[in-house]
């Protein structure tokens, strides 16, 4: 059984022709990609170390964009059918060596061809499971973390609560001690000040008494004063 001709193979095809690279450098990277769907492919690409992975992508981004404009292909449900490099025109050149001898340079070229064709149905069916089950275990990582936050901030909530509540249960035991301290001594203070309040009354009323005694004693006084002045008058109006 003879291999198909590269020219003949069935799929939407890109090539890039005279890149300057040799054939060997290219192959490591297209075998790398070879019978992968479109995305694993970008992703191995965008993750290889080599200067070919650069060229190699854009070729494979331009057979995608050929299969869905000219043949009304779905991006997802391509995979690299064909990849491979072919030798070039080989530039020579000479630089000089000792004793008037040249060595000669080889300046290799490459053709990089990648062909993209649609899965059939029955990878297709595995590719579908295989993205709802990871469809399914990232929902389900999502819905774990959301929940995770959400018992955690209601856990924070709780504390924030109970924290405010003894935090007020700490304020009114505190108002109670001041106000049960102010009453009781407000009552010492009535209790050790009601005899003094007495004996105050009781000193205020002597001095108003006093007060009231003087007056009287000087007024009697006055009318003994003026009773001794008249007294010796009355024997000179006698004789």
């Amino acid at each position: 059984m003879t291999a198909s001709k590269t020219n003949e193979r069935p799929g939407t095809r890109a090539t890039l022709r005279g890149f300057p690279m040799s054939a060997s450098k290219a192959r490591v990277v297209l075998n790398l990609i070879r019978g992968e769907d479109i995305n694993t492919a970008r992703e191995i690409l965008v993750g290889t170390n080599r200067e070919a992975a650069d060229v190699i992508a854009k070729v494979l981004a331009s057979a995608v964009a050929n299969a869905i404009g000219n043949d009304a292909m779905v991006a997802e449900e391509l995979y690299v059918s064909a990849a491979y490099a072919d030798e070039g025109i080989t530039a020579k050149r000479f630089t000089p060596r000792a004793r008037g001898r040249a060595s000669k340079i080889l300046k290799r070229t490459t053709h990089i061809t990648v062909i993209v064709s649609r899965m059939d149905e029955e990878r297709l069916e595995l590719m579908r499971r295989s993205r709802g089950a990871q469809a399914a275990a990232s929902r389900s990582r999502r819905v774990a973390s959301s929940r995770r936050r959400a018992d955690q901030t209601a856990s924070l909530h709780k504390r924030e609560a109970a924290h405010e509540a003894q935090a007020e249960r700490e304020a009114a035991e505190r108002e109670a001690a001041e106000q049960e301290a102010a009453e009781q001594a407000t009552a010492e203070l009535e209790a050790s000040g009601a005899p003094a309040e007495t004996d105050v009354d009781a000193s205020a009323s002597d001095s108003e008494a006093g007060e009231e005694v003087v007056p009287e004693v000087a007024e009697t006084t006055d009318e003994d004063q003026s009773a001794s002045d008249e007294a010796p008058e009355t024997p000179e109006e006698t004789n």
